[in-house]
């Protein structure tokens, strides 16, 4: 696994901060952030957000909030997976 450090909330309390990843291998960007309390899990559970897709989260995957400070983060790890060639298919790579 290569994974990248991007960067982290600067302003989250006692080291449990919000960070952001990029794993070259998979092309996958990583997240860690705060659980969701039960009502933004209750709201998202029972919503069909998108025609087709079933209301809730599968058991594989899973729900994180990060704070909206953290956008730069976010632009930074696209920005490094588009120069990393990593929006091609891994075998184009």
């Amino acid at each position: 696994m290569a994974l990248r450090f991007t960067g982290i909330d600067p302003n989250s309390p006692n080291g449990g901060s919000p960070t952001v990843w990029l794993e070259d291998e998979k092309a996958e960007i990583v997240v860690q952030g705060w659980l969701p309390d039960e009502e933004l899990l209750r709201e998202i559970s029972e919503t069909e957000w998108a025609p087709g897709h079933g209301a809730g989260v599968p058991d594989h995957e899973g729900v994180v909030r990060i704070p909206i400070r953290m956008i730069p983060f976010l632009r930074k790890v696209w920005d490094d997976a588009e120069r990393a060639g990593l929006r091609r298919p891994a075998e184009e790579r």
